[in-house]
């Protein structure tokens, strides 16, 4: 019955179409229409990332890490990228530098802020992060800072002479973040950075779920302390002239 009916139905539309004026089923349709070219929405002009990838400096982050290519130990064992984790990480020598290759988790300590507190980050400890030149905590939501192992037999960077307020450089995928040492970590696990530095480097910041497992590589510069911990533009403009002159070869000076 319906293929019946189906050719009733044709055969009627076909007898009434010559009664249908043929000029009126087309103005409607604009003859620009198959120019409707696609070729503006092409990507080729979006895979250039210069406004995430730019840097504090001027010093690129392939120069800093041809200089960190080899390592000679200063370190007198390895340490933890985490807790239960195989010890494989060594800090390493430069002139007037140190270094190491790890992970990043995230630091909140420090002033509770809207994303670092005790709801945020379980671990959080307002007291942990270093005070600032006035006497408050560091805002680790808004200043870069990483964080330097407690001093062990394994390795004490007090002999190098680094601490609260030294100058750092934090390399990640073509990006250089320069930072202070804000705090201190257990003694044997290495490679914490604030919420900040990672949030600049394009890490997951979240106190509870960020971070990266590796590919981190920071550079501590020694004797750099900073009069005022907190300020994060002298922080980069001391970072940036240590670190020109560790890429030129000579021993960096602080003023």
């Amino acid at each position: 019955m319906r293929v019946q009916s189906l050719t009733l139905v044709a055969a009627s539309a076909a007898l009434l179409a010559p009664t249908t004026p043929p000029a009126a089923t087309v103005p409607d349709r604009p003859a620009e229409e198959p120019v409707a070219a696609p070729a503006t929405v092409t990507v080729p002009h979006r895979p250039r990332e210069e406004p995430a990838a730019r840097r504090d400096g001027d010093v690129r982050a392939a120069d800093l890490l041809a200089k960190a290519r080899g390592c000679a130990p200063v370190s007198r064992g390895r340490y933890r990228p985490d807790a239960g984790r195989p010890a494989t990480i060594p800090v390493c020598g430069l002139r007037g530098a140190v270094f190491w290759k790890s992970d990043m988790d995230i630091d909140c300590d420090g002033r509770p802020t809207r994303r670092c507190n005790r709801h945020t980050d379980p671990g959080f400890s307002p007291a942990a992060a270093s005070a600032q030149s006035d006497g408050r905590r560091l805002n680790a939501e808004r200043l870069p800072y990483i964080v330097l192992p407690a001093p062990s037999r394994l390795w004490n960077h007090r002999a190098h002479g680094l601490g609260s307020g030294s100058v750092a450089a934090v390399v990640y995928r073509g990006l250089v973040q320069y930072a202070v040492v804000g705090d201190t970590g257990p003694r044997d696990i290495i490679g914490e950075a604030s919420y900040a530095t990672a949030r600049r480097l394009g890490i997951p910041a979240d106190p509870r779920a960020g971070g990266t497992r590796s590919g981190v590589t920071y550079i501590v510069f020694e004797h750099s302390k900073l009069k005022h911990i907190e300020n994060h533009a002298a922080a980069v403009a001391e970072g940036e002239r240590l670190a020109r002159k560790l890429v030129q070869g000579d021993r960096p000076r602080t003023r």
